[in-house]
């Protein structure tokens, strides 16, 4: 069960340098706009040849279908903004202070939707200790960027 905490903690390592690499090209290229286009496609083509080295049975054309026509599109607009979003605030504010912020964003968000088990996923109610893990984390964040 360690395993997969220690995935987390290798996805979130991840993200922060490749925010920070990708942040870098968009100034290379004078357009974060770019720097994310570029991170996209070169993602997609990474993720197809996992796909085709890894899947052994894709879905079938009517589990395609079943799914909601939203679904397609949300997800990759929310992180297209996020992503987006990254490339342009690092070089401005710094990869310390854009990932705080970021991440605090993104565990109170997951905390709200694990409150009401959004999107089918397992909920866990708020409760005091989990608030008082929310007022310890904005505590850090202001310790991490302002004193």
């Amino acid at each position: 069960m360690v395993f997969l905490p220690l995935l987390a903690l290798l996805a979130g390592s991840a993200i922060a340098v490749q925010a920070s690499m990708n942040a870098h090209l968009g100034v290379l290229l004078r357009n974060s706009l770019f720097g994310t286009a570029v991170a996209f496609c070169v993602s997609s083509i990474f993720t197809l040849i996992a796909i085709v080295l890894t899947t052994k049975h894709y879905p079938s054309l009517a589990t395609i279908k079943a799914v909601p026509y939203y679904m397609w599109f949300t997800g990759a607009a929310f992180s297209s903004l996020g992503v987006s979003l990254f490339y342009f605030l690092i070089p401005r504010l710094g990869i310390g202070p854009t990932m705080s912020f970021a991440l605090t964003a993104q565990i109170i968000v997951a905390v709200v939707a694990s409150h009401f088990g959004w999107f089918d996923l397992p909920q866990r109610s708020i409760n005091g200790t989990r608030l008082s893990g929310i007022v310890a984390l904005l505590s850090g964040i202001y310790l991490i960027n302002w004193k």
